[in-house]
Protein backbone atom coordinates (compact mmCIF):
# COMPACT_ATOMS: atom_id res chain seq x y z
CA UNK A 1 0.00 0.00 0.00
CA UNK A 2 1.13 3.83 -1.07
CA UNK A 3 2.11 5.69 2.25
CA UNK A 4 -0.07 8.19 2.34
CA UNK A 5 0.22 11.63 4.75
CA UNK A 6 -2.75 13.38 6.00
CA UNK A 7 -3.68 16.62 8.60
CA UNK A 8 -6.88 17.61 7.22
CA UNK A 9 -8.82 17.00 10.27
CA UNK A 10 -9.89 18.56 13.41
CA UNK A 11 -6.51 19.84 14.80
CA UNK A 12 -4.66 18.45 12.23
CA UNK A 13 -1.18 20.23 11.15
CA UNK A 14 1.85 18.76 9.14
CA UNK A 15 2.72 19.51 5.14
CA UNK A 16 4.56 16.22 3.84
CA UNK A 17 7.83 17.05 1.67
CA UNK A 18 9.12 13.82 0.55
CA UNK A 19 8.95 10.13 1.17
CA UNK A 20 12.36 8.20 0.03
CA UNK A 21 12.04 4.60 1.47
CA UNK A 22 11.93 4.26 4.64
CA UNK A 23 12.41 8.57 5.51
CA UNK A 24 9.46 10.51 5.36
CA UNK A 25 9.81 14.40 5.49
CA UNK A 26 7.47 16.40 6.96
CA UNK A 27 7.21 20.61 7.84
CA UNK A 28 4.70 21.97 10.55
CA UNK A 29 2.78 24.81 9.01
CA UNK A 30 2.52 28.36 10.76
CA UNK A 31 -0.26 29.47 12.76
CA UNK A 32 -2.58 31.52 9.75
CA UNK A 33 -1.19 35.14 9.94
CA UNK A 34 1.48 34.23 12.66
CA UNK A 35 5.08 33.36 12.78
CA UNK A 36 4.05 30.58 15.61
CA UNK A 37 4.34 27.08 15.03
CA UNK A 38 5.24 23.80 17.06
CA UNK A 39 1.92 21.63 17.00
CA UNK A 40 1.91 18.72 14.88
CA UNK A 41 -0.94 15.95 14.31
CA UNK A 42 -1.55 13.81 11.36
CA UNK A 43 -2.46 10.71 10.06
CA UNK A 44 -0.13 8.21 8.43
CA UNK A 45 -1.85 5.34 6.07
CA UNK A 46 -0.58 2.42 5.01
CA UNK A 47 2.36 1.58 7.28
CA UNK A 48 1.50 -1.60 8.41
CA UNK A 49 4.79 -3.24 9.66
CA UNK A 50 7.12 -0.88 8.27
CA UNK A 51 9.52 0.91 10.60
CA UNK A 52 9.38 4.29 9.20
CA UNK A 53 11.56 7.45 10.12
CA UNK A 54 9.48 11.02 10.40
CA UNK A 55 11.54 13.76 9.77
CA UNK A 56 10.27 17.46 10.61
CA UNK A 57 12.76 19.89 9.06
CA UNK A 58 11.90 22.90 10.50
CA UNK A 59 11.82 21.98 14.15
CA UNK A 60 14.94 24.48 14.54
CA UNK A 61 12.85 27.38 13.70
CA UNK A 62 9.65 26.37 15.37
CA UNK A 63 7.92 29.19 18.57
CA UNK A 64 9.89 27.28 21.16
CA UNK A 65 12.66 25.23 19.76
CA UNK A 66 13.90 24.66 23.43
CA UNK A 67 11.30 22.50 23.25
CA UNK A 68 12.58 19.73 21.24
CA UNK A 69 15.77 18.01 23.46
CA UNK A 70 14.35 15.55 26.03
CA UNK A 71 11.01 15.15 23.74
CA UNK A 72 9.53 12.43 23.16
CA UNK A 73 6.25 12.28 20.03
CA UNK A 74 2.92 10.81 20.74
CA UNK A 75 1.45 8.22 18.83
CA UNK A 76 -1.85 6.53 18.70
CA UNK A 77 -3.43 4.08 16.63
CA UNK A 78 -6.65 4.37 17.97
CA UNK A 79 -6.78 7.62 18.80
CA UNK A 80 -7.94 6.95 22.51
CA UNK A 81 -4.67 5.95 24.33
CA UNK A 82 -1.65 8.08 23.33
CA UNK A 83 1.95 6.65 24.11
CA UNK A 84 5.29 8.22 23.52
CA UNK A 85 7.71 7.41 20.60
CA UNK A 86 10.76 6.16 22.36
CA UNK A 87 13.20 6.56 19.54
CA UNK A 88 12.91 10.16 19.30
CA UNK A 89 15.98 12.44 18.87
CA UNK A 90 16.48 16.13 18.19
CA UNK A 91 19.62 17.30 16.24
CA UNK A 92 20.76 20.24 14.13
CA UNK A 93 17.10 21.33 13.85
CA UNK A 94 15.56 18.43 12.69
CA UNK A 95 13.06 16.33 14.95
CA UNK A 96 13.29 12.70 14.47
CA UNK A 97 11.41 9.74 15.43
CA UNK A 98 11.13 5.91 14.45
CA UNK A 99 7.93 3.93 15.15
CA UNK A 100 6.76 0.76 13.00
CA UNK A 101 3.20 0.92 13.01
CA UNK A 102 1.29 -2.89 14.09
CA UNK A 103 -2.16 -1.82 12.15
CA UNK A 104 -2.45 0.39 8.48
CA UNK A 105 -2.69 3.43 10.18
CA UNK A 106 -0.93 5.42 13.03
CA UNK A 107 -1.51 9.31 14.32
CA UNK A 108 0.96 11.35 15.98
CA UNK A 109 0.79 14.16 17.83
CA UNK A 110 2.81 17.55 19.58
CA UNK A 111 0.20 16.04 22.49
CA UNK A 112 -2.86 14.04 22.74
CA UNK A 113 -4.87 16.11 20.80
CA UNK A 114 -8.57 17.37 22.30
CA UNK A 115 -10.56 18.15 19.71
CA UNK A 116 -13.78 20.32 18.64
CA UNK A 117 -16.13 16.77 18.72
CA UNK A 118 -14.16 15.95 22.24
CA UNK A 119 -15.03 19.62 23.60
CA UNK A 120 -18.37 19.56 22.33
CA UNK A 121 -19.54 16.26 24.00
CA UNK A 122 -17.58 17.20 27.14
CA UNK A 123 -19.81 20.24 27.78
CA UNK A 124 -23.10 18.36 26.49
CA UNK A 125 -22.36 15.87 28.85
CA UNK A 126 -21.47 18.41 31.71
CA UNK A 127 -23.21 21.05 30.96
CA UNK A 128 -26.80 18.22 31.40
CA UNK A 129 -25.83 17.37 34.57
CA UNK A 130 -27.85 18.89 37.58
CA UNK A 131 -27.43 22.15 39.10
CA UNK A 132 -25.11 23.17 36.09
CA UNK A 133 -26.11 26.30 33.42
CA UNK A 134 -24.24 26.07 30.30
CA UNK A 135 -24.07 29.36 28.37
CA UNK A 136 -22.24 31.11 25.29
CA UNK A 137 -20.40 34.12 26.44
CA UNK A 138 -19.66 35.24 23.01
CA UNK A 139 -18.89 33.95 19.15
CA UNK A 140 -15.13 33.91 17.66
CA UNK A 141 -14.22 34.92 14.59
CA UNK A 142 -15.18 32.11 13.06
CA UNK A 143 -18.46 31.83 14.08
CA UNK A 144 -17.78 29.27 17.25
CA UNK A 145 -19.44 29.75 20.40
CA UNK A 146 -17.01 30.99 23.58
CA UNK A 147 -18.76 28.09 26.10
CA UNK A 148 -19.25 28.84 29.75
CA UNK A 149 -20.18 26.07 32.21
CA UNK A 150 -21.66 27.15 35.60
CA UNK A 151 -21.77 25.51 38.41
CA UNK A 152 -22.07 26.03 42.29
CA UNK A 153 -24.54 28.39 44.55
CA UNK A 154 -21.45 30.02 46.71
CA UNK A 155 -20.72 33.60 47.10
CA UNK A 156 -16.74 33.42 46.20
CA UNK A 157 -16.44 34.11 42.47
CA UNK A 158 -14.14 31.02 40.79
CA UNK A 159 -12.75 31.59 37.01
CA UNK A 160 -11.27 28.69 35.38
CA UNK A 161 -10.40 28.73 31.77
CA UNK A 162 -8.26 27.12 29.35
CA UNK A 163 -6.15 26.79 26.30
CA UNK A 164 -5.92 30.33 24.96
CA UNK A 165 -2.85 28.66 23.53
CA UNK A 166 -4.70 26.24 21.27
CA UNK A 167 -1.90 23.47 21.20
CA UNK A 168 -1.84 23.15 24.69
CA UNK A 169 -4.35 20.73 24.28
CA UNK A 170 -3.63 19.26 27.85
CA UNK A 171 -5.08 22.49 29.13
CA UNK A 172 -8.48 21.06 28.54
CA UNK A 173 -7.70 17.41 29.36
CA UNK A 174 -7.32 19.21 32.71
CA UNK A 175 -10.77 21.17 32.05
CA UNK A 176 -12.39 17.11 31.69
CA UNK A 177 -10.59 15.89 34.99
CA UNK A 178 -11.62 19.00 37.30
CA UNK A 179 -15.18 18.63 35.56
CA UNK A 180 -16.04 15.30 36.09
CA UNK A 181 -14.54 15.53 39.86
CA UNK A 182 -16.59 19.15 40.25
CA UNK A 183 -19.82 17.52 39.18
CA UNK A 184 -19.65 14.05 40.90
CA UNK A 185 -22.42 14.04 43.78
CA UNK A 186 -20.53 11.21 45.69
CA UNK A 187 -17.26 14.02 45.75
CA UNK A 188 -17.15 15.48 49.57
CA UNK A 189 -14.47 18.30 48.40
CA UNK A 190 -16.70 18.68 45.14
CA UNK A 191 -19.93 19.28 47.04
CA UNK A 192 -18.92 21.92 49.50
CA UNK A 193 -16.42 23.98 47.06
CA UNK A 194 -20.55 23.93 45.53
CA UNK A 195 -21.51 25.47 48.45
CA UNK A 196 -18.76 27.96 49.22
CA UNK A 197 -18.30 29.18 45.30
CA UNK A 198 -19.89 30.10 42.29
CA UNK A 199 -17.57 28.64 39.50
CA UNK A 200 -17.09 29.90 35.77
CA UNK A 201 -15.11 27.65 33.46
CA UNK A 202 -14.36 28.42 29.92
CA UNK A 203 -12.96 25.21 29.00
CA UNK A 204 -11.55 26.08 25.47
CA UNK A 205 -10.52 30.00 25.08
CA UNK A 206 -9.49 29.36 21.36
CA UNK A 207 -11.93 26.96 19.78
CA UNK A 208 -10.84 28.47 15.88
CA UNK A 209 -7.32 27.89 16.75
CA UNK A 210 -7.98 24.44 18.08
CA UNK A 211 -9.31 23.39 15.03
CA UNK A 212 -7.04 24.86 12.46
CA UNK A 213 -4.14 23.38 14.01
CA UNK A 214 -2.63 26.12 15.34
CA UNK A 215 -0.39 26.64 18.49
CA UNK A 216 -0.94 29.77 19.95
CA UNK A 217 -3.03 32.53 18.53
CA UNK A 218 -6.62 32.77 17.35
CA UNK A 219 -8.10 33.04 13.50
CA UNK A 220 -6.54 36.08 12.76
CA UNK A 221 -3.03 35.35 14.35
CA UNK A 222 -3.76 37.12 17.57
CA UNK A 223 -2.32 35.56 20.68
CA UNK A 224 -4.90 36.11 23.18
CA UNK A 225 -3.19 35.83 26.33
CA UNK A 226 -1.39 39.37 25.07
CA UNK A 227 -5.30 41.19 24.65
CA UNK A 228 -6.55 41.35 28.12
CA UNK A 229 -5.61 44.87 28.77
CA UNK A 230 -7.60 46.37 25.58
CA UNK A 231 -9.71 43.36 23.77
CA UNK A 232 -11.19 44.22 20.96
CA UNK A 233 -13.84 42.40 18.50
CA UNK A 234 -11.62 42.65 15.43
CA UNK A 235 -8.66 40.56 16.83
CA UNK A 236 -9.73 39.31 19.81
CA UNK A 237 -13.64 38.64 20.65
CA UNK A 238 -12.99 35.60 22.67
CA UNK A 239 -10.65 37.94 25.15
CA UNK A 240 -13.87 40.32 25.38
CA UNK A 241 -16.73 38.56 26.15
CA UNK A 242 -14.94 36.38 28.79
CA UNK A 243 -13.46 39.83 30.22
CA UNK A 244 -16.96 41.41 30.23
CA UNK A 245 -18.23 38.75 31.84
CA UNK A 246 -15.57 38.70 34.59
CA UNK A 247 -16.53 42.21 35.32
CA UNK A 248 -19.83 41.28 35.75
CA UNK A 249 -19.51 38.91 38.50
CA UNK A 250 -16.16 39.84 40.18
CA UNK A 251 -13.13 37.33 40.81
CA UNK A 252 -12.13 36.31 44.02
CA UNK A 253 -9.92 33.37 42.09
CA UNK A 254 -8.78 32.57 39.02
CA UNK A 255 -6.82 30.43 36.71
CA UNK A 256 -5.41 30.14 33.56
CA UNK A 257 -4.49 26.61 32.11
CA UNK A 258 -1.76 26.30 29.67
CA UNK A 259 1.25 23.84 28.87
CA UNK A 260 4.84 25.12 28.57
CA UNK A 261 7.47 23.87 25.71
CA UNK A 262 10.58 23.48 27.42
CA UNK A 263 10.20 23.45 31.19
CA UNK A 264 9.59 19.45 32.29
CA UNK A 265 7.77 19.94 35.29
CA UNK A 266 4.03 21.47 36.83
CA UNK A 267 4.49 24.60 37.98
CA UNK A 268 2.24 28.20 38.66
CA UNK A 269 2.87 31.79 37.64
CA UNK A 270 1.98 34.46 39.56
CA UNK A 271 1.22 38.23 39.02
CA UNK A 272 4.15 39.56 41.50
CA UNK A 273 4.63 42.54 39.62
CA UNK A 274 1.23 44.02 39.38
CA UNK A 275 1.62 48.07 40.24
CA UNK A 276 -1.44 47.46 43.32
CA UNK A 277 -0.02 44.17 44.62
CA UNK A 278 -1.73 43.75 48.13
CA UNK A 279 -0.28 41.41 50.96
CA UNK A 280 -3.43 39.38 50.91
CA UNK A 281 -3.32 39.13 47.07
CA UNK A 282 0.66 37.10 48.06
CA UNK A 283 -0.43 35.45 50.77
CA UNK A 284 -3.39 33.37 49.53
CA UNK A 285 -1.31 32.98 46.13
CA UNK A 286 1.19 31.53 48.37
CA UNK A 287 -1.22 29.47 50.55
CA UNK A 288 -2.39 27.96 47.11
CA UNK A 289 1.01 26.68 46.36
CA UNK A 290 1.45 24.94 49.23
CA UNK A 291 -1.98 23.49 49.33
CA UNK A 292 -1.33 21.86 45.95
CA UNK A 293 2.21 20.83 47.32
CA UNK A 294 0.24 18.86 49.35
CA UNK A 295 -2.09 17.41 47.25
CA UNK A 296 0.13 15.98 44.94
CA UNK A 297 3.62 15.27 43.74
CA UNK A 298 2.78 16.05 40.53
CA UNK A 299 3.27 19.49 42.01
CA UNK A 300 6.04 21.82 42.95
CA UNK A 301 7.59 25.14 43.45
CA UNK A 302 11.13 24.67 42.91
CA UNK A 303 10.90 25.21 38.54
CA UNK A 304 9.04 27.87 36.46
CA UNK A 305 9.36 31.42 35.31
CA UNK A 306 11.55 34.53 36.85
CA UNK A 307 9.02 36.53 38.80
CA UNK A 308 8.77 40.34 37.11
CA UNK A 309 9.94 43.43 39.09
CA UNK A 310 8.01 45.80 41.35
CA UNK A 311 5.25 47.65 39.18
CA UNK A 312 6.77 45.38 36.03
CA UNK A 313 3.91 42.82 35.47
CA UNK A 314 2.94 42.66 31.63
CA UNK A 315 -0.97 43.62 32.09
CA UNK A 316 -1.76 42.64 28.66
CA UNK A 317 -1.57 38.84 30.16
CA UNK A 318 -4.67 37.21 31.69
CA UNK A 319 -3.38 36.31 35.48
CA UNK A 320 -1.80 39.77 35.70
CA UNK A 321 -4.76 41.76 34.37
CA UNK A 322 -7.21 39.95 36.42
CA UNK A 323 -5.11 40.56 40.02
CA UNK A 324 -4.71 43.94 39.32
CA UNK A 325 -8.51 44.50 37.68
CA UNK A 326 -10.29 42.51 41.25
CA UNK A 327 -8.01 42.51 43.62
CA UNK A 328 -7.92 38.65 43.30
CA UNK A 329 -5.86 35.67 43.60
CA UNK A 330 -4.84 34.78 40.07
CA UNK A 331 -2.65 32.20 38.23
CA UNK A 332 -1.03 30.55 35.09
CA UNK A 333 -1.07 26.42 35.91
CA UNK A 334 1.74 25.23 33.46
CA UNK A 335 1.93 21.34 32.80
CA UNK A 336 4.75 20.40 30.52
CA UNK A 337 4.57 18.92 26.83
CA UNK A 338 7.15 16.22 27.78
CA UNK A 339 7.55 14.85 30.96
CA UNK A 340 7.41 15.43 34.73
CA UNK A 341 10.86 15.15 35.60
CA UNK A 342 9.82 15.02 39.14
CA UNK A 343 8.15 11.57 38.68
CA UNK A 344 8.56 10.47 35.06
CA UNK A 345 6.78 7.85 32.89
CA UNK A 346 8.48 6.42 30.14
CA UNK A 347 5.51 4.90 28.29
CA UNK A 348 3.23 8.10 28.55
CA UNK A 349 5.34 10.93 29.61
CA UNK A 350 2.63 13.67 30.85
CA UNK A 351 -0.30 12.64 29.42
CA UNK A 352 -3.91 13.37 29.38
CA UNK A 353 -4.78 10.84 32.77
CA UNK A 354 -2.31 12.87 34.59
CA UNK A 355 -3.62 16.40 33.31
CA UNK A 356 -6.85 14.70 34.41
CA UNK A 357 -6.12 14.20 38.02
CA UNK A 358 -4.06 17.04 38.41
CA UNK A 359 -7.17 18.84 37.60
CA UNK A 360 -8.96 17.31 40.65
CA UNK A 361 -5.96 18.07 42.80
CA UNK A 362 -6.40 21.71 42.39
CA UNK A 363 -9.45 21.50 42.99
CA UNK A 364 -8.57 19.99 46.25
CA UNK A 365 -6.16 22.73 46.84
CA UNK A 366 -8.51 25.01 46.42
CA UNK A 367 -10.87 24.10 49.18
CA UNK A 368 -7.99 24.07 51.26
CA UNK A 369 -7.75 27.42 51.31
CA UNK A 370 -10.86 29.20 49.86
CA UNK A 371 -11.49 30.71 52.98
CA UNK A 372 -8.43 32.65 52.54
CA UNK A 373 -10.26 34.23 49.69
Amino acid sequence: MTIRISSAFDSGNIRLTGILDDRITLEIARDKDSDFYQWFHFRALGVRGKRLTYEIGNAGQSAYPDGWPGYHACWSEDRVTWRRVADTSYDKGTLRFTHEARGDAIWFAYFAPYSMERHNDLVARIGGQPGVTLASLGQTLDGREIDCLTIGEGSKQVWLYARQHPGESMAEWWMEGALECLTDPADPIARSLRQKATFHIVPNMNPDGSFRGHLRTNAVGVNLNREWHEPTPERSPEVLCVRNAMDKTGVDFAMDVHGDEAIPYVFLAGFEGIPSLKDGQVSGYQAYQDALVARTPDFQKAKGYATAGKGKANLSMSTNQLAERFGCVAMTLEMPFKDNDDLPDAEFGWSPERSKKLGEACLAALHDVIGML
